[in-house]
């Protein structure tokens, strides 16, 4: 390599560190590092002016526990039995870098989680995914029970181009939301990355056919508010807001996975017919209706018409036949009698009292005292008044869906009652 070429590749290199400068701002490695952290957002004043670390838990528990409350302040009747689209925004918005690192990267990971946890706590249920790509809509994947084909399909179809089309998504989903039958209800979750839509008619038209359809249709934006989205969600009845950070969208998004409130034209009692298939042997071979292929083992057969279905909850392709398993309804019995929210023990009479309240937490057995002997946060269970930390809270609530310490003395008098 002679000198001229040398000192040509050196100008290069010179450019291109130029340019990386200028794309960051001017900062340094060091400083780039806190900016992306952003970990002056942890601080907070306490009353001395001092700086101290902000307690994630203690208000992450506080909003919980003020969601809890809102939930349950009246009966509502809910719709347990729901068949929900998620419309995924891919235009060329959706390559932008304000979330990391992209949005469309974003939205996939969260989508994902949104999908498994859509489906523990509505295992009646059926989910469909919809892209708007080029001013299109796409169906990535039809109405199904099957949370790992969902994300399957949506993982290999992460590409970006072109302009949205709202219009187009809501023609598409409304096709097939009308087909549901009237017991199931339509939803429509979309998250929006652009700040337009490029539609080929008047959208208005296509809003007031969801909203005669009973399709309740929410929006969840990655950039600004926009008109169009706003008057949508408050025509369909459906939640209108816009994420703020990764955080942010995480729990707007998980927030739509527990069952709404049942609209009033499907409050009415049905009764559903429904079947309950055998697991079919392991070495028996027969064509899946699902994929149209044999198959060798596993599936379930149809007690009705004897065709073999892959996953559970779905429709028979034959015969049209609901098909669950008994734990599903099990699993959506919470929703109709979900455990009352636990009283928060104020600090005041721990201090005064310390002695007459338990220092274990009766779920996790962990000890309920700081340093030094200090009582810390708890709360209290109005029936069996036993003490839990705030983890259990949250897990008994969100996850156990059972009080354990009403169950043990729910337990302890069988034993009593069968002596007597």
């Amino acid at each position: 390599m002679n000198n001229g070429e040398q000192r040509r590749l050196n100008g290069e290199a010179e450019e291109d560190e130029e340019e990386d400068d200028a794309n960051n701002g001017g900062l340094a490695a060091w400083e780039r590092a806190y900016a992306d952290e952003r970990s002056w957002e942890s601080l907070q004043e306490d009353e001395s002016g001092l700086l101290q670390p902000i307690d994630n838990q203690s208000l992450k528990h506080a909003q919980y526990r003020r969601r809890l409350r809102a939930a349950s302040t009246a009966r509502i009747q809910k719709g347990l039995i729901r068949y929900v689209y998620i419309v995924i925004d891919l235009s060329k918005a959706a390559a932008e870098m304000d979330f990391r690192p992209s949005r469309m990267g974003v939205v996939a990971k969260h989508v994902e989680a949104f999908i498994i946890e859509f489906f523990y706590q509505n295992p009646l249920s059926q989910v469909g995914l919809v892209t708007i790509k080029d001013g299109v809509a796409h169906c990535l994947t039809d109405l199904g029970g099957s949370p790992n084909s969902h994300v399957k399909a949506l993982m290999g179809k992460l590409e970006c181009s072109g302009d949205s089309s709202l219009q187009n998504a809501l023609d598409l989903v409304h096709g097939y939301l009308e087909q549901i039958p009237s017991y199931g209800h339509r939803e429509v979750l979309i998250l929006y990355s652009a700040l337009s839509t490029c539609d080929p008619g008047d959208i208005m038209e296509t809003i007031q056919k969801c909203k005669k359809s009973k399709i309740r249709c929410s929006v969840i934006g990655l950039s600004a508010e926009i008109f169009i989205c706003k008057h949508l969600c408050q025509e369909t009845g459906g939640l209108y807001y816009i994420a703020l950070d990764e955080p942010h969208l995480k729990e707007l998004i998980l927030e739509h996975a527990p069952p709404p409130p049942a609209i009033a034209e499907f409050a009415i009692a049905n009764l559903i017919k429904m079947g309950f298939p055998q697991r079919a042997a392991e070495g028996s071979v027969a064509i899946c209706s699902c994929h149209k292929e044999a198959k060798v083992g596993g599936g379930y057969t149809c007690p009705r018409c004897k065709a073999r279905v892959c996953d559970l909850p779905t429709e028979c392709r034959i015969c049209g036949l609901t098909l669950i398993s008994s734990p599903h309804l099990a699993r959506s019995y919470h929703h109709l009698f979900p455990i009352v929210p636990f009283d928060e023990v104020s600090p005041s009479l721990l201090i005064d009292q310390q002695n007459k309240f338990p220092r274990a937490c009766f779920g996790c057995q962990q000890s309920l005292l700081n340093p030094g002997n200090k009582p810390s946060l708890r709360v209290a269970c109005p029936k069996c008044k036993q003490h839990f930390c705030l983890d259990c809270d949250i897990y008994i609530h969100d996850s156990l869906h059972n009080c354990p310490g009403c169950e043990s003395a729910s337990h302890s008098k069988i034993p009593n009652a069968n002596k007597g």
